[in-house]
Order: structure tokens, then sequence, then C-alpha cells
């Protein structure tokens, strides 16, 4: 049980692996359907709900490279490389 006030916070992490050198952000938002279409995430970018790498971004074509981290609400997602591993869902 939570103390009075507090609420669990759940985190969804998922990988996301390249296929190219890297993947733009609104890509990976729309592949891994964490928006409902390309307006969404265009609109989720700008307004400030995302993060890359624990930093706002706001450039709806950010490109994303191995390493990096997205953040969107409860859902983490870490770019991986091509060839890393089997990665189920592969969405690049």
């Amino acid at each position: 049980m939570c103390p009075l006030g507090e609420h669990p916070t759940i985190t969804i992490t998922m990988e996301f692996q390249l296929r190219a050198e890297f993947v733009e952000l609104d890509n990976v938002l729309k592949a891994l359907d964490l928006v409902a279409n390309g307006a969404e995430a265009k609109q989720r970018i700008r307004t400030g709900s995302v993060k890359v790498n624990g930093h706002v971004e706001t450039r709806v074509r950010r490109k994303l490279r191995s390493g990096d981290s997205v953040e969107l609400g409860e859902h983490r997602i870490r770019i991986v490389a091509a060839g890393s591993g089997n990665v189920p869902g592969d969405h690049s």
C-alpha cells in the first residue's frame, strides 16, 4: 500500500533496433504505436512531452542513434544498434 497521496509509478521499457545509422524521433513514436499518427507525434514532440537523453526535445525530426534514450509518459525506449541481438518487435 502506498502512503497517502502517493501512487506507484509504472515504467514500460522497450528497445528499438536500428536498421540504419539513425532514425527520426517522430518515426520511433509511430513505429512503436505510442501515438495514433504522424500529426499526434509532431504535437506531442512540439509541446515538450518527449525527452531524449533526459532533456525535453521539440525537434520532430531529431536523429536518434544507438545509445540514445527516449521518454514519453511511462514509456522508456532505448535505441540499439542493428545486429545487437534479436529484439522482439524490431520496428526500425
